[in-house]
């Protein structure tokens, strides 16, 4: 049983759901508009400030896709109302971020400077802090496409356990692992 797709959606002040005949859900907010395909076996429907979501049989496919819908129209209903943002920390001695408009340019300790070119739904904005690792903020209404980009830009930089340098989210923790010398005593 999918507890998650039982759940209803109440829907914040401003925030308006349409459902087409083809059921492809729509929301608008302050913020912006999303759209989603929903597999046809599944029913949406709003009922008095709420989405709620059907599915005709309990097998396991419908099941999942219950949930599975459920979920992601709840985070486009969260991104157009409020959005979502994402900071990354550049770990690393010279390791450097700017921004100029939608493209981001990332100093990671390679030859070359990386220049990393954003889509227009992502606001970017980098800041590095007197004493402090440079920040790179990134803003959107789309869930999704926001953890797609922080995860690409992670990538160009892993952080490596020994002395924890590389590109990682603010506030994440890193295993680390002893050197040499620790196996030497």
């Amino acid at each position: 049983m999918s507890r998650i797709g039982k759940k209803p959606i109440n829907l914040p002040a401003g925030v308006t759901v349409d459902v087409a005949a083809d059921n492809v859900v729509t929301v608008k907010g302050p913020k912006g508009t999303l759209t989603q395909d929903v597999n046809p076996d599944i029913a949406v429907s709003v009922e008095d400030n709420e989405v709620v979501f059907t599915r005709p049989t309990e097998s396991k496919r419908h099941k999942s896709l219950h949930g599975l819908y459920r979920a992601l129209i709840n985070n486009m209903v969260v991104g157009v109302s409020e959005g979502y943002k994402k900071e990354l920390e550049l770990v690393g001695v010279g390791y450097k971020a700017t921004t100029q408009g939608q493209v981001l340019e990332l100093s990671l300790g390679y030859s070359h400077n990386i220049f990393f070119a954003l889509p227009d739904e992502i606001k970017v904005s980098a800041e590095t802090p007197k004493g402090k690792n440079p920040v790179v903020s990134l803003e959107s209404i789309d869930k999704e496409l926001i953890g797609q980009i922080a995860a690409k830009i992670k990538s160009l930089r892993k952080v490596e356990p020994y002395k924890g340098k590389g590109i990682r989210f603010v506030g994440e923790q890193i295993r680390r692992k002893a050197g040499k010398t620790a196996a030497k005593k």
